[in-house]
Parts: C-alpha cells; sequence; structure tokens
C-alpha cells in the first residue's frame, strides 16, 4: 500500500521542546503541563500570541533536532516498510517563518528527517517521497497525486476537506483523544504509532483496500 504521512505533531513530537523552550525564556508558570498545546493556550491567555508565533518558528527551525519522534514510530514505520508498503511524508509547512527570524524550516526537517528516521542505518522513507507544501490545499493535491491509500494525520481539518481524495482512507493521529467524539464513516482515529501500524496489517489481511 501506499501511505501518507503527515509530519508535525504526526511524526514529530513538539510536547517536551516547547515546554523546554518556553520555561528557559520565562514566558510560562513553572507548573504549565508538559504539552504543546498548553504552552499555546497559556500564551493566547495572556494575548501574547505573537510571542508564540515567533515561538514556532524558532522550534521548527532552531531547535529542530531536539524535538523527539513519537514513542513507537520507529518499530512501526520499519515494520511497515518491511511489509513492502511505500512511505511518503506529505506535510503543509511554509519554508520561512511568519514573524522572527528566517531560518529555513523545510532544510531543519529534512535535517531532523535524515538524522532521525533510520533504521540499520537506512532511510525509512527515502528523500523522493518527502514533500513539504506551502498550503493546505497543495498538501492535499500531493495526497491526490501520490495516489496514497491511507493518510494518517492529526488534524481533522486535512482528513475531512471537501476536496480529499476519495479513494484514500482517512486515518486520525490523536494520542490524547483530543477529537474522540469526531466521527466520520471513512476515518478511524489511532492514539499511538503501534495501533496504526496494526491496523494496517488488519486491512491487509482482510483485504479491504482501495
Amino acid at each position: 500500500m501506499r501511505i501518507g504521512l503527515d509530519f508535525d505533531n504526526t511524526i514529530v513530537s513538539y510536547d517536551g521542546l516547547f515546554h523546554k523552550v518556553a520555561l528557559e525564556n520565562g514566558i510560562i508558570p513553572q507548573d504549565t503541563p508538559v504539552n504543546k498545546l498548553a504552552v499555546r493556550d497559556y500564551l493566547r491567555n495572556v494575548n501574547q500570541e505573537v510571542l508564540w508565533t515567533e515561538m514556532q518558528g524558532y522550534v521548527y527551525g532552531a531547535r529542530m533536532d531536539e524535538a523527539n519522534p513519537y514513542p513507537g514510530l520507529i518499530e512501526a514505520l520499519s515494520s511497515l516498510k518491511l511489509r513492502g508498503h511505500q512511505l511518503f511524508i506529505i506535510s503543509h509547512k511554509t519554508k520561512y517563518p511568519y514573524v522572527g527570524e528566517q531560518y529555513d524550516l523545510h532544510q531543519a526537517s529534512l535535517a531532523w528527517i535524515t538524522s532521525h528516521l533510520q533504521y540499520l542505518n537506512l532511510p525509512l522513507i527515502e528523500p523522493s517521497c518527502i514533500f513539504f507544501n506551502a498550503t493546505k490545499d497543495e498538501k492535499i493535491q500531493k495526497i491526490s497525486q501520490m495516489e496514497c491509500d491511507i493518510f494518517l494525520d492529526d488534524l481533522p481539518e486535512i482528513l475531512l476537506a471537501a476536496q480529499f481524495p476519495a479513494k484514500t482512507r482517512r486515518s486520525l493521529f490523536d494520542p490524547e483523544g483530543h477529537h474522540a467524539g469526531l466521527t466520520h464513516e471513512d476515518m478511524t482515529h489511532h492514539q499511538s504509532w503501534k495501533t496504526f501500524s496494526n491496523w494496517v496489517d488488519k486491512m491487509v489481511e482482510l483485504n479491504d483496500f482501495r
């Protein structure tokens, strides 16, 4: 199968890094939960939206290499690749931050992929299968162009977009269950990489894919 994967907050977890950077700069209380959304919500609540936007550029650029893959990611990708599935990264990411220092966010992400997404010193996803798109519409078009059988994303608005390709199965990555009540007849929920990998195996076993 051709399996498309989102990048930020699906492959890469930023919870610890955003919390760390915010504490380093003294812009959140010490008792703020170690969670990216908690950091964002606190800054928004104290009218520091611009500071939040600047921090995103800094984290995704200068500090990108400190981010961690989600637990179980390497094992899941290795398993999927060994079973003959073709893996793609298809992401919505601007090349430079909206505000602040102009880090090359695409290059930072590619460097992270080269460093972290390896198994037995071999890349888990080939460079020719990695796409960073400037807009959400372009991302959805790329999912269609790559003829993905499945696409895994943490953003419901991508999976439920009107232009999302009908032949692609929608898989929502939702580790903390933020969207547990959100349903769609052709969308599965996954709270871990292990459950996603197991689900793909089950679809193959049942020959239940397009």
